[in-house]
């Protein structure tokens, strides 16, 4: 599945069709859909898609390309298409993107100054409650992005999310019912914003399993431990300012 990784981001700009990826990887359709999903946690037409998502941001702010020649790039003929589904699953439109490099340094500037941290209380033994502890495989000096996402890729708004300062415990309250995942990265506070906007390198961690959420039931404490990037994590398609700028308003 490794080689298929390394193929589908040399060839991104090419039809990688499921027949062709299957014929690459020497699978039918049907058994490379599993083993594909299994490994990634995404089918791969999905995994596909985030992946030209994740260009898209780098030639927003790398390049001089115009907005309907950057959605061309990635496949999306029609700008109107091309918007919509960067602004859904990103959080903020292909322009604001591409303008927001400033906006990232300054939210993590405010953040550095923040004299304390307002925390949801945990609650323990509470139905609802989504509580966990996290960690680092190496010492990190920043601030950890995390949330329940209805899908196994950081994409879109989460359901529920928050900003850590430190490493250690955390929680949500008043989770709905249904299947959530739980996704973090972290950024130290001397992150320039195209890390910030373009987070490839940076830590992240994920529980594997969707965590099941059920009526007047708790979800046993989670642990989940910040590491480099794998080959086989989704993308990072959320904007992290973004994030950033609705944790500083309910600060205020």
């Amino acid at each position: 599945m490794d080689e298929v990784l390394f193929y589908i981001k040399r060839h991104i700009d090419e039809d990688l069709s499921l027949a062709r990826l299957a014929r690459y990887a020497a699978y039918s359709p049907y058994h490379f859909s599993r083993i594909f999903k299994a490994y990634v946690g995404l089918p791969p037409h999905y995994y596909v898609a985030s992946i030209r998502l994740q260009k898209a941001k780098d030639l927003l702010l790398k390049t001089n390309l115009s907005i309907r020649d950057i959605g061309m790039e990635i496949g999306q003929q029609s700008l109107g298409t091309f918007t919509t589904r960067f602004s859904n699953r990103v959080g903020m439109s292909p322009s604001a993107f591409r303008h927001s490099p400033q906006v990232a340094n300054k939210h993590l500037t405010s953040l550095n100054q923040l004299a304390t941290w307002k925390q949801t209380s945990i609650v323990k033994k509470a139905h609802n409650i989504v509580t966990g502890t996290i960690d680092a495989e190496v010492p990190f000096s920043g601030v950890i992005l995390i949330g329940l996402f209805p899908k196994p890729i950081p994409e879109g708004m989460p359901k529920y999310g928050t900003l850590l300062s430190t490493l250690g415990e955390f929680s949500f309250s008043n989770v709905k019912p249904g299947r959530y995942y739980l996704m973090a990265t972290a950024v130290t506070w001397d992150s320039q914003a195209t890390d910030i906007l373009l987070p490839h390198t940076t830590l992240r961690a994920k529980i594997h399993h969707p965590i099941v959420v059920q009526p007047r039931s708790s979800v046993p404490h989670l642990y989940v431990t910040l590491r480099a990037p794998r080959l086989n994590d989704p993308p990072i398609l959320v904007s992290l300012p973004v994030l950033m700028n609705n944790f500083l308003r309910q600060q205020g």
